[in-house]
Protein backbone atom coordinates (compact mmCIF):
# COMPACT_ATOMS: atom_id res chain seq x y z
CA UNK A 1 0.00 0.00 0.00
CA UNK A 2 1.38 3.46 -0.84
CA UNK A 3 2.45 5.57 2.12
CA UNK A 4 0.39 8.73 2.49
CA UNK A 5 2.04 11.89 3.78
CA UNK A 6 -1.33 12.77 5.24
CA UNK A 7 -1.59 9.52 7.14
CA UNK A 8 1.77 10.12 8.80
CA UNK A 9 0.61 13.32 10.51
CA UNK A 10 0.07 12.89 14.28
CA UNK A 11 -3.17 13.99 15.96
CA UNK A 12 -3.55 17.80 16.14
CA UNK A 13 -0.79 18.03 13.55
CA UNK A 14 1.02 21.07 12.34
CA UNK A 15 0.60 21.98 8.64
CA UNK A 16 1.57 19.39 6.04
CA UNK A 17 5.13 19.48 4.84
CA UNK A 18 5.61 21.79 1.86
CA UNK A 19 2.06 23.06 2.30
CA UNK A 20 1.97 26.48 0.66
CA UNK A 21 -0.73 28.58 -0.96
CA UNK A 22 -0.74 28.08 -4.74
CA UNK A 23 -1.92 30.95 -6.96
CA UNK A 24 -2.63 28.38 -9.64
CA UNK A 25 -2.86 24.61 -9.73
CA UNK A 26 0.59 23.15 -10.25
CA UNK A 27 1.47 19.90 -11.96
CA UNK A 28 1.61 18.35 -8.48
CA UNK A 29 -1.93 19.45 -7.57
CA UNK A 30 -3.37 21.72 -4.92
CA UNK A 31 -1.95 21.68 -1.38
CA UNK A 32 -4.67 23.07 0.86
CA UNK A 33 -5.38 23.32 4.56
CA UNK A 34 -8.23 24.74 6.63
CA UNK A 35 -8.19 24.95 10.43
CA UNK A 36 -11.30 26.05 12.33
CA UNK A 37 -11.61 26.68 16.07
CA UNK A 38 -15.15 27.22 17.36
CA UNK A 39 -15.59 29.13 20.62
CA UNK A 40 -18.50 30.17 22.82
CA UNK A 41 -19.01 33.95 22.64
CA UNK A 42 -21.69 33.88 25.32
CA UNK A 43 -24.71 34.41 23.10
CA UNK A 44 -23.65 32.01 20.31
CA UNK A 45 -20.82 29.91 18.94
CA UNK A 46 -18.45 31.68 16.57
CA UNK A 47 -15.40 30.81 14.50
CA UNK A 48 -12.88 32.10 17.00
CA UNK A 49 -9.84 31.27 14.90
CA UNK A 50 -9.31 30.28 11.29
CA UNK A 51 -6.23 29.55 9.23
CA UNK A 52 -6.47 28.91 5.52
CA UNK A 53 -3.95 27.87 2.91
CA UNK A 54 -4.82 27.05 -0.67
CA UNK A 55 -8.33 26.48 -2.05
CA UNK A 56 -10.29 25.60 1.08
CA UNK A 57 -12.67 28.09 2.65
CA UNK A 58 -15.96 28.51 4.51
CA UNK A 59 -19.04 30.57 3.85
CA UNK A 60 -20.13 33.13 6.39
CA UNK A 61 -21.53 31.08 9.33
CA UNK A 62 -25.30 30.76 9.56
CA UNK A 63 -27.50 30.58 12.68
CA UNK A 64 -30.82 28.93 11.77
CA UNK A 65 -31.03 27.51 15.31
CA UNK A 66 -30.04 30.66 17.15
CA UNK A 67 -26.76 29.88 18.91
CA UNK A 68 -25.51 26.84 16.95
CA UNK A 69 -22.87 27.78 14.37
CA UNK A 70 -23.66 26.21 10.98
CA UNK A 71 -20.57 26.25 8.77
CA UNK A 72 -20.33 25.26 5.10
CA UNK A 73 -16.99 24.02 3.81
CA UNK A 74 -16.06 25.19 0.32
CA UNK A 75 -13.57 23.78 -2.17
CA UNK A 76 -13.59 26.31 -5.04
CA UNK A 77 -11.88 24.05 -7.65
CA UNK A 78 -15.05 21.95 -7.60
CA UNK A 79 -13.40 18.55 -7.23
CA UNK A 80 -10.32 16.70 -6.06
CA UNK A 81 -7.86 15.26 -8.58
CA UNK A 82 -4.68 13.21 -8.45
CA UNK A 83 -1.91 15.11 -6.70
CA UNK A 84 -4.23 17.20 -4.51
CA UNK A 85 -3.64 17.09 -0.74
CA UNK A 86 -6.35 18.52 1.52
CA UNK A 87 -6.25 18.77 5.30
CA UNK A 88 -9.25 19.96 7.34
CA UNK A 89 -9.08 20.45 11.11
CA UNK A 90 -12.13 21.45 13.16
CA UNK A 91 -12.18 21.89 16.95
CA UNK A 92 -14.99 22.91 19.28
CA UNK A 93 -13.93 24.42 22.60
CA UNK A 94 -15.80 24.39 25.91
CA UNK A 95 -19.35 25.68 25.56
CA UNK A 96 -19.25 25.76 21.75
CA UNK A 97 -21.70 23.95 19.47
CA UNK A 98 -20.89 23.77 15.76
CA UNK A 99 -22.37 21.93 12.79
CA UNK A 100 -20.07 21.54 9.80
CA UNK A 101 -21.38 20.40 6.42
CA UNK A 102 -20.78 20.89 2.70
CA UNK A 103 -22.99 22.51 0.03
CA UNK A 104 -22.69 19.45 -2.20
CA UNK A 105 -20.95 16.14 -2.75
CA UNK A 106 -17.15 16.03 -2.81
CA UNK A 107 -16.05 14.59 -6.14
CA UNK A 108 -12.80 12.69 -6.50
CA UNK A 109 -12.10 12.63 -10.22
CA UNK A 110 -10.38 10.17 -12.53
CA UNK A 111 -6.62 9.82 -12.21
CA UNK A 112 -3.81 8.68 -14.47
CA UNK A 113 -1.90 7.39 -11.46
CA UNK A 114 -1.44 10.29 -9.05
CA UNK A 115 -3.00 9.98 -5.61
CA UNK A 116 -5.61 12.43 -4.30
CA UNK A 117 -5.49 12.72 -0.51
CA UNK A 118 -7.87 14.20 2.01
CA UNK A 119 -7.66 14.08 5.80
CA UNK A 120 -9.98 15.37 8.52
CA UNK A 121 -8.97 15.85 12.16
CA UNK A 122 -12.05 16.54 14.28
CA UNK A 123 -11.86 17.40 17.98
CA UNK A 124 -14.65 17.95 20.49
CA UNK A 125 -13.17 19.50 23.64
CA UNK A 126 -14.71 18.92 27.06
CA UNK A 127 -18.09 20.63 27.41
CA UNK A 128 -18.56 21.19 23.66
CA UNK A 129 -20.55 19.65 20.82
CA UNK A 130 -19.25 19.03 17.30
CA UNK A 131 -21.41 17.76 14.44
CA UNK A 132 -19.59 16.71 11.26
CA UNK A 133 -22.24 16.14 8.59
CA UNK A 134 -20.75 16.51 5.10
CA UNK A 135 -22.55 15.35 2.00
CA UNK A 136 -21.24 12.26 0.25
CA UNK A 137 -17.87 11.59 -1.35
CA UNK A 138 -18.17 10.41 -4.96
CA UNK A 139 -15.24 8.39 -6.27
CA UNK A 140 -15.02 8.38 -10.07
CA UNK A 141 -13.71 5.25 -11.83
CA UNK A 142 -9.89 5.08 -12.17
CA UNK A 143 -9.48 7.47 -9.24
CA UNK A 144 -6.60 6.89 -6.82
CA UNK A 145 -7.79 8.27 -3.50
CA UNK A 146 -6.73 8.13 0.13
CA UNK A 147 -9.19 9.44 2.75
CA UNK A 148 -8.34 9.48 6.46
CA UNK A 149 -10.33 10.74 9.44
CA UNK A 150 -9.35 11.20 13.08
CA UNK A 151 -12.02 11.95 15.68
CA UNK A 152 -10.98 13.04 19.20
CA UNK A 153 -13.70 13.22 21.85
CA UNK A 154 -12.81 14.54 25.29
CA UNK A 155 -14.64 13.82 28.54
CA UNK A 156 -18.13 15.41 28.73
CA UNK A 157 -18.03 16.31 25.04
CA UNK A 158 -20.64 15.41 22.44
CA UNK A 159 -19.83 14.30 18.92
CA UNK A 160 -21.98 13.17 16.04
CA UNK A 161 -20.57 12.70 12.57
CA UNK A 162 -20.86 10.65 9.43
CA UNK A 163 -18.97 9.57 6.35
CA UNK A 164 -20.79 8.72 3.13
CA UNK A 165 -18.91 7.10 0.24
CA UNK A 166 -20.26 6.48 -3.26
CA UNK A 167 -18.14 4.27 -5.53
CA UNK A 168 -18.79 5.22 -9.13
CA UNK A 169 -21.88 7.06 -10.35
CA UNK A 170 -24.87 4.73 -10.00
CA UNK A 171 -27.27 7.29 -11.51
CA UNK A 172 -25.33 6.89 -14.78
CA UNK A 173 -24.94 3.12 -14.35
CA UNK A 174 -21.22 3.73 -13.97
CA UNK A 175 -19.48 1.35 -11.57
CA UNK A 176 -16.11 1.70 -9.90
CA UNK A 177 -14.56 -0.78 -12.31
CA UNK A 178 -11.01 0.58 -11.99
CA UNK A 179 -9.00 2.61 -9.50
CA UNK A 180 -8.41 2.40 -5.77
CA UNK A 181 -9.82 4.00 -2.62
CA UNK A 182 -8.19 3.40 0.73
CA UNK A 183 -7.69 4.97 4.14
CA UNK A 184 -8.86 4.66 7.72
CA UNK A 185 -11.08 6.28 10.30
CA UNK A 186 -9.94 6.38 13.92
CA UNK A 187 -11.96 7.45 16.95
CA UNK A 188 -10.29 8.42 20.22
CA UNK A 189 -12.31 8.82 23.42
CA UNK A 190 -10.52 10.61 26.27
CA UNK A 191 -7.23 9.85 24.54
CA UNK A 192 -7.95 6.14 24.12
CA UNK A 193 -8.36 4.76 20.63
CA UNK A 194 -11.60 2.81 20.62
CA UNK A 195 -12.16 2.30 16.90
CA UNK A 196 -10.14 1.89 13.73
CA UNK A 197 -11.98 1.25 10.48
CA UNK A 198 -10.00 0.56 7.33
CA UNK A 199 -11.27 1.04 3.82
CA UNK A 200 -9.58 -0.57 0.84
CA UNK A 201 -11.50 -0.91 -2.39
CA UNK A 202 -9.84 -1.90 -5.63
CA UNK A 203 -11.93 -1.21 -8.69
CA UNK A 204 -13.12 -4.34 -10.42
CA UNK A 205 -12.36 -6.61 -7.43
CA UNK A 206 -15.49 -8.75 -7.42
CA UNK A 207 -14.80 -10.23 -3.99
CA UNK A 208 -14.91 -6.79 -2.37
CA UNK A 209 -17.80 -5.51 -4.45
CA UNK A 210 -19.95 -8.59 -3.93
CA UNK A 211 -18.96 -9.66 -0.42
CA UNK A 212 -17.92 -6.44 1.29
CA UNK A 213 -20.37 -4.07 -0.39
CA UNK A 214 -22.92 -6.80 -1.19
CA UNK A 215 -23.42 -5.24 -4.61
CA UNK A 216 -24.28 -1.80 -3.23
CA UNK A 217 -22.41 1.24 -4.61
CA UNK A 218 -22.68 3.27 -1.37
CA UNK A 219 -21.49 2.82 2.18
CA UNK A 220 -21.80 5.04 5.21
CA UNK A 221 -20.80 5.20 8.87
CA UNK A 222 -22.33 7.33 11.60
CA UNK A 223 -20.51 7.90 14.90
CA UNK A 224 -22.36 9.13 18.00
CA UNK A 225 -21.38 9.80 21.60
CA UNK A 226 -23.42 7.51 23.87
CA UNK A 227 -24.58 9.14 27.11
CA UNK A 228 -27.11 6.66 28.49
CA UNK A 229 -27.48 2.89 28.65
CA UNK A 230 -30.56 3.15 26.40
CA UNK A 231 -28.95 5.00 23.48
CA UNK A 232 -28.16 1.90 21.42
CA UNK A 233 -31.67 0.55 21.95
CA UNK A 234 -33.10 3.86 20.77
CA UNK A 235 -31.05 3.68 17.56
CA UNK A 236 -32.07 0.09 16.92
CA UNK A 237 -35.73 1.03 17.37
CA UNK A 238 -35.34 3.83 14.82
CA UNK A 239 -33.75 1.44 12.34
CA UNK A 240 -36.89 -0.69 12.36
CA UNK A 241 -38.42 1.94 10.06
CA UNK A 242 -35.92 0.84 7.39
CA UNK A 243 -36.12 -2.92 7.94
CA UNK A 244 -38.07 -3.52 4.71
CA UNK A 245 -36.23 -1.00 2.54
CA UNK A 246 -34.53 -3.05 -0.18
CA UNK A 247 -32.31 -0.12 -1.11
CA UNK A 248 -30.67 -0.03 2.32
CA UNK A 249 -28.90 -2.43 4.70
CA UNK A 250 -28.24 -0.85 8.08
CA UNK A 251 -27.25 -1.84 11.61
CA UNK A 252 -25.80 -0.40 14.83
CA UNK A 253 -23.24 -1.47 17.42
CA UNK A 254 -21.68 0.11 20.51
CA UNK A 255 -18.02 0.32 21.51
CA UNK A 256 -17.49 1.78 24.98
CA UNK A 257 -19.18 5.19 24.84
CA UNK A 258 -19.44 5.28 21.05
CA UNK A 259 -22.36 4.13 18.91
CA UNK A 260 -21.49 3.19 15.33
CA UNK A 261 -24.16 2.89 12.66
CA UNK A 262 -23.06 1.26 9.41
CA UNK A 263 -25.07 1.21 6.20
CA UNK A 264 -24.97 0.07 2.58
CA UNK A 265 -27.25 1.71 0.05
CA UNK A 266 -28.20 2.02 -3.60
CA UNK A 267 -28.66 5.79 -3.49
CA UNK A 268 -27.76 8.73 -1.29
CA UNK A 269 -31.34 9.58 -0.34
CA UNK A 270 -32.36 6.54 1.76
CA UNK A 271 -28.99 6.44 3.51
CA UNK A 272 -29.11 10.15 4.32
CA UNK A 273 -32.74 9.81 5.43
CA UNK A 274 -31.80 7.14 7.98
CA UNK A 275 -28.81 9.05 9.31
CA UNK A 276 -30.77 12.30 9.51
CA UNK A 277 -33.54 10.64 11.53
CA UNK A 278 -30.97 9.36 14.05
CA UNK A 279 -29.28 12.78 14.16
CA UNK A 280 -32.59 14.51 14.90
CA UNK A 281 -33.50 12.02 17.65
CA UNK A 282 -30.19 12.50 19.44
CA UNK A 283 -30.46 16.25 19.11
CA UNK A 284 -33.85 16.07 20.80
CA UNK A 285 -32.41 13.94 23.57
CA UNK A 286 -29.36 16.14 24.05
CA UNK A 287 -30.91 19.61 23.71
CA UNK A 288 -34.67 19.15 23.93
CA UNK A 289 -35.71 20.00 20.36
CA UNK A 290 -35.75 18.45 16.88
CA UNK A 291 -33.65 20.46 14.40
CA UNK A 292 -34.51 20.99 10.76
CA UNK A 293 -31.93 19.63 8.30
CA UNK A 294 -29.68 22.35 6.83
CA UNK A 295 -31.42 23.90 3.83
CA UNK A 296 -28.34 23.40 1.68
CA UNK A 297 -29.03 19.65 1.65
CA UNK A 298 -32.23 20.27 -0.35
CA UNK A 299 -30.60 22.36 -3.10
Amino acid sequence: MPVSSLAEQPPHSTPLHNLKPHPNRSTDGWKAQLTLDFTDRGDKTVVGHKTQLGPLAIQRPLYPEGDVCHTYLLHPPGGVVGGDELLIQATTHSGAHALVTTPGATKFYRSEGKIAQQKQILTAKSGSCLEWLPQENIFFPTGQVRVDTEIHIEKDALFMGWELHCFGRPALNECFEAGKVWGKTQVFSQGKRILTENVQLIGGDKSILNSGLQGFPMMGSLFITARTDNDLEMVQDLLQDFAFNRELVIGATQLDDLIVVRALGQWTEPLLEAFTLIWQQFRQQWFGYVPEPPRIWAT
